[in-house]
């Protein structure tokens, strides 16, 4: 008893201040919650409850081509080897690794519920699945060992775990952090990562650049959510000192909506994005308190449209409100707008540091220059030490039959290795690669196998010193793989850059908009080539024709241009046969100067929304076009008839217009009446005249496959369908840029099955016809090029020719570019009048 209680012997007792105990207590815990839980390292951008997580994951290999993993079983390793705290907390973490409108680019891929932007609450852990996503196993693991980190014990010594995650880009920027220690907290918002790694290539190749350069590659902050930044000075401050405030404002659309048969229109406000953090349930409860204390006045229903493609939170209005004023309401006193504080504080050489973005970018660079010297020089060794290997092999073989002599005359194998290093000077290691030699490696052909290893692994030893030996060189191939890690994972901005003159140019757009949808129904309707659609009113259309030329965009066109008025319904045909109606009013008015549009596809029913291919024709459905008929043509060359009469007042569903084969898709719709001429133009230069007759092209059921038009050989494609009149021309164009005019007249008429009339004669055996258009007077067509470069022809340039010959060059091309298809016809008005 008295040896337990020695330590309260005289001379091992220390007097202590109360005070000074207290102080070195709270420092060492402070500290303990500082670096090991709440704020990120600056090198890989984690807390240490991240790095955990994902270590253990790899451990459990789940790559993200493996099965997903039961997320129990992920907590439960994290657990017992790594991290000695709550396992809630453990899986708390996870799940926001999962989120993606939590974290810019999701580290985990989940299965199940991890719950949503209403801050529902994920499923408990033991129904949850997860495994590494690819950015998270790429970006993070493929190079961890402890060749490139450093590793230390865990909470007790029985497994190692690495103080860092060899990191191959900065996701401190790219997820962003946030966390709260003792006496600091940071908030650091997410980055776009092409932007980031643009930012991080430049400051490799000029150290030196300056903040507005830095600035001009990274503008802004990239939200998961989206939003618009309303003002950029605050991110500016927050880039240069490491701390600032920056408002973000959710992303609203005026529409009018359609509230059912014998209802009027109302207009509402549409908002399809939230600021970064907003809970939607809870802001939407508080619009409903604000309307109920009368706060804001106008609103006459909010209803939450939001499925599992995006959100649509539509807030009805009253007749007499007005759009622009209920809006800045929304934005002064809900979260619809915010200002996010950015604290950009770090753990850097062990201490708690608020830095700038430049100096956040060095210190990552710094880290992953350290990683890849650590790396070659592994490598360097690991291939020296297999080429001394081959070296030995190699000469064994040279001297194979005093090797042999060697084994049959040693008793053992201990004196045979000692002779043989004695005779020949090969090392320890040599000799027992050659005792263990098989005899398969006597052949010639696995000889040969190691030749070439030994040559392989010389280039690449000479490659990693030179990447060694010349710091040029080793920042080259970082370079190299940091594009190509952009190449892999960059995706679009979502975050929208708002200036306060665009912002004042938004609102003064906003009430244009609503007094022109109060005074006049009348639209015109924009189509392009890469599948948008703008809807404008007359006056505003005028201002931008008279604007197109300073305002024309090279990376899409308007290939097609209609006039409606907004009760009207545009038919839509979707290359599976498939036909929906949407009305011309809930198309959204283009708001922005230069705004692209909206895609056509995106106001189809969720389940169609995919690529702009997906469509294949539109038409305005009016009393005009009720009598006439809508032909459909399908790349093999299947030909039906509808009366376009079918398509009114159709459900949401829409209807199938047409049935398809499993390989076949609808490439051609026109609207045409009997008797006029329906001409068919195949790549090999035919063209097939068809009367459109109930004989020829006779009118079918909903559910009808089609008949064969014509038949098309191996290499032979459908390049067009054009509906004409008798007395008109025909423009066909080829690839090579020959061109001529045809009068209809001059081909035969045909039947369905027919073979058509070869119309063009090709120069080369590599020309071919890329498309047909009517050669109407005072015409012009577009023609696109493999280079994606437009290319104007003048319809009356072109020279009147039979069926016989190649035409004249239209268009010159230069060498190795060639036309590839005819995207739009244009008529000048005074042909029209």
């Amino acid at each position: 008893m008295a040896d337990q209680l020695s330590i309260l012997s005289p001379g091992q007792v220390i007097p202590t201040a109360l005070h000074a105990e207290v102080q070195r207590s709270y420092l060492e815990y402070a500290m303990s919650v500082i670096v090991g839980r709440a704020l990120p390292d600056v090198r890989d951008g984690l807390k240490p409850v991240h790095r955990r997580i994902l270590y253990a994951m790899h451990e459990l290999g789940l790559t993200p081509d493996r099965p997903y993993r039961k997320c129990a079983r992920v907590v439960g390793d994290v657990l017992g080897k790594y991290h000695p705290h709550g396992d809630q907390a453990v899986y708390d973490a996870l799940v926001r690794m999962v989120q993606d409108f939590s974290s810019r680019y999701p580290l985990l891929q989940g299965h199940g519920n991890f719950g949503s932007v209403d801050d529902d609450p994920p499923a408990a852990m033991r129904y949850t699945e997860t495994r590494l996503a690819p950015i998270g196993n790429e970006g993070l693991l493929t190079e961890i060992g402890e060749a490139t980190v450093d590793f230390i014990g865990n909470f007790d010594n029985s497994q190692q775990e690495p103080i860092v995650l060899p990191a191959q880009l900065p996701f401190l920027l790219l997820n962003g952090c946030s966390g709260i220690a003792v006496g600091m907290a940071t908030n650091i918002p997410p980055h776009n990562l092409s932007e980031v790694i643009d930012g991080l290539i430049a400051l490799i190749d000029r150290p030196d650049l300056p903040d507005d350069e830095l600035f001009k590659l990274i503008p802004a902050p990239d939200f998961p959510t989206g939003g618009e930044i309303v003002s950029t000075s605050g991110i500016r401050e927050a880039y240069t000192t490491g701390r600032g405030s920056i408002t973000v404002r959710g992303v609203t659309k005026l529409e009018e909506i359609y509230l059912g048969r014998g209802r009027h229109r109302r207009l509402a406000l549409v908002v399809t994005e939230l600021p970064f953090q907003v809970n939607k349930a809870s802001w939407i409860e508080k619009i409903a308190e604000l309307v109920n204390q009368g706060r804001i006045e106008g609103i006459a229903d909010i209803r939450d449209e939001s499925d599992r493609d995006g959100m649509r939170v539509v807030i009805e209005l009253r007749r007499e409100a007005q759009p622009a004023l209920i809006l800045d309401k929304l934005y002064k006193l809900t979260p619809l707008q915010i200002n996010f504080g950015v604290i950009m504080l770090a753990i850097a050489d062990g201490q708690p540091r608020q830095m700038p973005l430049r100096e956040l970018l060095q210190q990552f660079l710094t880290f992953r220059e350290e990683t890849l010297t650590r790396q070659y020089s592994h490598e360097l060794e690991k291939a020296e030490s297999r080429a001394h290997v081959l070296e030995g092999l190699l000469d064994a073989l040279e001297e194979l039959d005093a090797i042999i002599e060697i084994l049959r005359r040693s008793p053992d194998g201990g004196t045979a290795k000692i002779t043989m290093q004695e005779q020949f000077g090969f090392s320890e290691r040599q000799s027992s690669a050659i005792l263990s030699m098989p005899l398969s490696r006597l052949t010639g052909l696995e000889r040969q196998k190691l030749q070439d290893e030994y040559d392989t692994l010389i280039t690449r030893m000479e490659e990693l010193q030179r990447l060694l030996d010349n710091r040029k060189e080793l920042l080259k191939s970082l370079k190299k793989d940091l594009r190509s890690l952009k190449k892999k994972f960059a995706d679009p901005r979502r975050t929208r850059l708002l200036s306060q003159e665009e912002q004042a140019e938004e609102t003064a757009k906003l009430a244009e908009i609503v007094a022109e949808e109060a005074a006049e129904q009348e639209v015109v309707l924009e189509f392009t080539y890469k599948g948008y659609v703008r809807r404008y009113s007359p006056k505003a259309f005028q201002k931008r024709q008279e604007r197109a030329e300073q305002e024309s965009d090279s990376q899409d066109f308007v290939i097609q241009v209609e006039e409606a008025t907004s009760d009207q319904e545009l038919l839509v045909l979707t290359r599976s046969g498939k036909a929906f109606t949407i009305s011309i009013g809930e198309i959204p008015p283009v708001t922005a100067r230069q705004s692209k549009g909206t895609p056509l596809v995106s106001l189809l029913p969720a389940a169609l929304q995919g690529a702009p291919e997906t469509i294949a024709a539109q038409f305005i459905l009016s009393e005009e076009t009720a009598e006439l008929d809508l032909i459909m043509l399908t790349a093999q060359a299947r030909i039906k008839r509808l009366p376009l009469s079918e398509f009114q007042n159709l459900s949401g569903r829409g209807l199938i217009a047409l049935k398809l084969k499993d390989d076949d898709e609808l490439r051609f719709a026109n609207l045409a009446v009997t008797d006029e001429q329906l001409l068919i133009a195949t790549s090999t230069g035919r063209l097939l005249r068809l009367a459109v007759t109930d004989e020829n092209v006779p009118v079918m059921g909903r559910a009808a496959q089609g008949q064969q038009a014509l038949r098309l050989t191996k290499q032979e494609k459908l390049v067009s369908c054009v509906v004409l009149n008798p007395e008109d021309e025909l423009l066909i164009v080829t690839a090579l840029g020959y061109a001529k005019r045809i009068k209809i007249r001059s081909l035969r008429p045909g039947q369905r099955g027919d073979m058509g009339t070869y119309a063009m004669q090709f120069t080369t055996k590599t020309d071919h016809l890329i498309g047909a258009a009517p050669a109407l007077p005072d015409s012009a067509v577009t023609v696109l090029t493999d280079e994606d470069r437009l290319v104007r022809i003048d319809v009356e340039q072109v020279k009147l020719y039979g069926k016989d010959g190649p035409g004249d060059r239209a268009v010159k091309l230069p060498k190795k570019e060639k036309l590839v298809e005819i995207c739009s016809l244009e008529v000048r008005e005074e042909a029209e009048d």
